[in-house]
């Protein structure tokens, strides 16, 4: 099935801006006319539905705990909260997509920056056990074609969003290629490939076939001589792949939307589908798991002659029955990243809104002439590459720069906010001095997180959800939540990428959608 819808295409959405000499309701000036100064508006028929992603109704849903805390954790306690409409994968990512991944970044950067490559590469040792013959997925699971369609593992919380860049900039530079606007590169380099703030920019150093028309007289005769790049404006490029929130992955996870009639929910969920049981009940599939994960102690596939979920570590990524959202492999297969910070008082310190724990607010860099500036490789204190060539470079808001204005915002004053309200000065205990070498401490006041010592939760602990393979059905509660630094990796976490709704959350959202 064809998961994307098409948009007007580009000659067309602007022949239909400029013959239909929609006026401004506020000044009465026609659009899209260059004699007016050819301020452009276009139409738009909604959001197009981008590669490997279902649509996912938002709404309203408790979130946290639906059954007995028996790990005593106390970190998700429930509360109602309210999730935009957004897209996400149908499945978690696949071996062979990720594998796509590693070639491409092989090809543009080996001849000049084979560390670029050798960073993505997914850490395959995580299979190993002191006590068990796991040689065999070491060499084979990544790469042999009996498992392309498994999920990829070995993969941290870094790598992932690495993932979900570049696959961005590939869906919107086949965009461009599809509407005739750029050439298609079979051979780019790291000089010249696609990236699309590069080229929001202007900094892009591929050839574009047919530039869109310009109707602004300053910028040549008639205004379309020269033409323009794609702009935000026009509604063309799609929203950034990325991560999705725990509460967005969560609410993806129970789909209510099938047990919903007029805003009652029928039966609260304590897995993906009704019911307490995680056996088919429908009578042609009766006593089937609906998931892949741990029976008990030694039990992970069944009994031979009639396995019960048919796999002993991972399983094909379309396998088992889907949610109510059509999303595959929610409960049991691989735990799954997502993009928040962990903190045990998540529950009560996140808006009801989109919540989310881990902003780090930046912005674009510039030179004096207000120029946006390209990067170069960069690596952090710990010698992570944090910055690649051909894409543009950003720094976090600070105090230092004026055009910030911090000071005069009503609704942040600093980049980080990570800690807020859970693990920075003002949530912090008074209890004595510290010394002033201690590193990430404030002068007279606790550590709430003594990352080593008494905890290990910091501002690098990311959450993933969900249950594994290696997991007890408790787990595969979306509501269950665990942490990990986000620069290690395991056997049975990978991840699946999710894209925000932009413009109405019930409007044309492609053929995944139920509109």
């Amino acid at each position: 099935m064809n998961r994307s819808i098409k948009i007007l295409g580009v000659a067309g959405l602007f022949i239909l801006g400029a013959c239909g000499k929609e006026r401004s309701p506020v000044t009465g000036w026609n659009y899209n006319d260059p004699h007016n100064g050819g301020f452009q508006t276009n139409p738009y028929a909604g959001q197009e539905t981008g590669p490997g992603l279902v649509f996912v109704e938002g709404g309203t849903f408790t979130m946290g705990r639906v059954q007995d805390d028996v790990m005593s954790d106390w970190n998700n306690v429930p509360r109602r909260v309210t999730v935009s409409s957004f897209y996400m994968d149908e499945t978690e990512v696949p071996n062979k997509a990720y594998r796509e991944y590693l070639y491409w970044t092989n090809r543009v950067f080996s001849n000049d920056y084979p560390q670029i490559y050798i960073k993505a590469l997914p850490d395959t040792l995580v299979w190993r056990s002191k006590l068990a013959y796991m040689d065999d997925m070491v060499k084979y699971y990544f790469r042999h074609p009996a498992y392309q369609d498994y999920p990829v593992v070995g993969v941290n919380w870094l790598q992932a969003n690495d993932f979900c860049k570049w696959r961005t900039d590939r869906v919107n530079e086949l965009v461009l290629v599809r509407e005739g606007i750029i050439d298609w590169n079979p051979s780019p380099s790291s000089a010249d490939y696609f990236n699309t703030e590069e080229y929001l920019a202007g900094k892009w150093a591929g050839k574009v076939k047919i530039p869109l028309p310009d109707l602004n007289p300053a910028n040549g005769k008639n205004g379309n001589n020269a033409g323009r790049n794609v702009k935000i404006e026009d509604g063309i490029f799609l929203p950034d792949y990325r991560l999705p929130t725990e509460a967005e992955w969560e609410f993806a996870a129970l789909g209510l939307i099938g047990n919903t009639k007029d805003e009652l929910i029928s039966q609260r969920r304590i897995y993906p589908w009704n019911g307490h049981a995680t056996r088919n009940p429908d009578e042609k599939y009766i006593g089937q798991e609906l998931a892949n994960f741990k029976k008990g102690a030694g039990d992970y596939m069944g009994v031979s002659g009639s396995l019960n979920d048919a796999a002993d570590i991972t399983s094909p990524v379309f396998s088992y029955w889907p949610n109510d959202y059509g999303l595959y492999g929610m409960a049991g297969n691989v735990s799954e990243w997502v993009m928040d910070v962990y903190r045990p008082m998540m529950p009560y310190d996140g808006d009801d809104l989109k919540s989310f724990r881990g902003n780090v607010y930046s912005t674009q860099v510039k030179d004096e002439d207000g120029i946006v500036i390209q990067d170069s490789l960069q690596y952090d204190a710990d010698s992570n590459i944090v910055s690649i060539p051909g894409q543009v470079k950003n720094r976090v808001v600070d105090n230092k720069h004026k055009e910030d204005n911090l000071a005069f915002r009503t609704n942040y004053h600093e980049s980080d906010e990570i800690d807020y309200l859970d693990g920075d000065p003002n949530s912090s205990e008074t209890q004595g001095s510290w010394g002033t070498n201690t590193p990430g401490a404030t002068q007279d006041k606790t550590l709430m997180y003594s990352t080593g010592s008494t905890t290990l939760i910091s501002d690098l602990t990311r959450v993933y959800k969900g249950g594994s393979w290696k997991d007890l059905a408790f787990w595969m509660s979306p509501g269950t939540r665990r942490f990990m630094d986000q620069r290690q990796a395991t056997d049975y976490i990978g991840f699946r990428c999710a894209m925000s709704r932009l413009g109405s959350p019930i409007g044309v959202a492609g053929p995944s959608s139920r509109y």
